[in-house]
């Protein structure tokens, strides 16, 4: 069947429901495109990234236990630059923009940790423009770095990869969004502690939860500037993986309950927010599939998403397809002519643009987005092969110019369909029983929220 007449096929159906081509669209559902966004994506800089990477690998080591007086080598050097850079992009924002050095101790575990340190995470916050969103967007890197040895804070420990690629996605973010204004509130942090054990980013999800921030994201990128895998021979620099959590970590009894009555198990927060990401993302970003893992993190691994997840946040982790581990949590050194370090020389800068990118357009389109849709609903009271939806406007923030409905199979990995809709009510002429709905609240430029799945409702 050709689009065409698939696209016919469905105009009569909604037309057949009584819904109004002046009102409601079907789509592929994919993000419609903002020129200012466009232009944000075109300033992210390849060499600009080389710079950054270059610098952080010139501290020598970043481990977490590393000098913290030094003023050339060493995590205290590392955190200092940081700060300044972010301070030189903060004078673009006319005052909208801060930065903080967040410092907290970390008790000696007898593990990772020998005794009392104080660390601390690198934080630009970018305060929203709407003082009546409260909306709050984190994306993340982790500063610190390791050689084979965790423990071993003397040795040369570049980190190139691990994790300066992430620490540099936020800082471009950080350099080409400071002068533009975002209804929500962007934060952009370089966390320390990750390789001893997520002690930065815990520190910061437990503050968040403290302080009753509305975290609507959080995107956590790490590993994410390598396009070659020498185990395997393989070159990649068109695919970039985002995992995510199937069901909150916080999950209720009672909300688990209702997930295996509706068989919603796929269909979190954070695993809707890695959809986001690659509708998002792949609508902006050219050669580049986002490529959705299915799980939390890598096989049996962390990151510096997962205190966020703990806490209840929708957080994701963005990494490159293919880890080249000679360059991973190694030595640098050589060995039967073999060169073994996370070195500059073994990135891929082009690839590590095309994935700031994908944060940026995912965490810009966010951020300029309306606020969710509240009580968003199913209506049960009777049998029918139709669907109905209803849901309220949010509260908070601009009203949103419309709505987007988007479905898609029962067993589809990605959202399928959309269809535009102005009221707070639709009846769809697909049958709950064969399709996953979500909505979306949507500007007159298309910028839309995170959707929010229905909860079963009787009239």
């Amino acid at each position: 069947m050709t689009h065409k007449t698939k696209f016919t096929r469905l105009l009569a159906l909604c037309m057949l429901a009584g819904l109004y081509l002046s009102q409601t669209v079907a789509v592929q559902a994919q993000a419609a495109q903002d020129e200012e966004i466009q232009k944000m994506v075109g300033e992210v800089s390849a060499d600009n990234l080389r710079t950054l990477v270059e610098k952080m690998v010139s501290f020598e080591t970043r481990h977490s236990l590393s000098s913290t007086t030094d003023k050339k080598r060493g995590i205290g050097a590392a955190r200092e630059w940081v700060k300044s850079e972010f301070e030189k992009y903060a004078k673009a924002s006319n005052g909208r923009m801060t930065v903080d050095m967040d410092r907290y101790i970390v008790k000696g575990d007898g593990r990772r940790i020998p005794q009392d340190v104080e660390m601390a995470n690198v934080v630009a916050t970018l305060k929203g423009a709407d003082p009546n969103d409260d909306r709050v967007i984190i994306v993340a890197g982790h500063l610190d770095s390791r050689a084979t040895d965790v423990m071993d804070a003397k040795s040369k420990a570049p980190g190139a990869n691990d994790d300066a690629s992430g620490v540099a996605i936020v800082m471009e973010m950080a350099r080409v969004m400071a002068s533009r204004q975002f209804p929500a509130t962007l934060v952009f942090v370089a966390f320390q502690g990750e390789e001893q054990g997520l002690y930065g980013s815990r520190h910061m999800a437990e503050r968040v939860k403290k302080e009753g921030w509305n975290l609507v994201a959080v995107l956590n990128n790490d590993i994410v500037g390598n396009s070659y895998s020498a185990e395997m021979g393989i070159h990649d620099n068109t695919r970039v993986r985002v995992f995510s959590e199937a069901t909150p970590s916080n999950e209720t009894e009672e909300q688990a309950r209702l997930r295996r009555t509706l068989g919603s198990e796929n269909d979190g927060p954070s695993r809707n927010l890695a959809r986001y990401m690659k509708m998002t993302g792949e609508a902006y970003v050219d050669q580049i599939e986002v490529v959705l893992g299915y799980r939390p993190d890598r096989f049996l691994r962390g990151g510096d998403h997962t205190p966020f997840n703990q806490q209840g946040y929708a957080a994701v982790r963005m990494s490159e397809m293919n880890e080249d581990f000679d360059h991973q949590h190694q030595d640098v050194r050589k060995e039967n002519g073999k060169q073994y370090g996370d070195l500059t020389e073994f990135m891929d800068f082009e690839y590590l643009r095309k994935n700031t990118a994908v944060n940026l357009a995912t965490m810009a389109n966010l951020g300029r987005a309306p606020q969710t849709p509240e009580k968003v609903g199913v209506l049960t009271a009777n049998l029918t092969n139709k669907t109905d939806l209803k849901w309220d406007a949010p509260t908070k923030g601009k009203k949103p110019a419309g709505y987007y409905i988007l479905m898609r199979e029962t067993s589809s990995q990605t959202w399928d369909k959309k269809f535009f809709v102005k009221d707070t009510k639709v009846t769809l002429p697909y049958s709950k029983d064969n399709y996953f709905f979500a909505v979306q609240s949507a500007d007159e430029l298309g910028h839309t929220s995170l959707p929010v799945l229905p909860v079963p409702v009787r009239q």
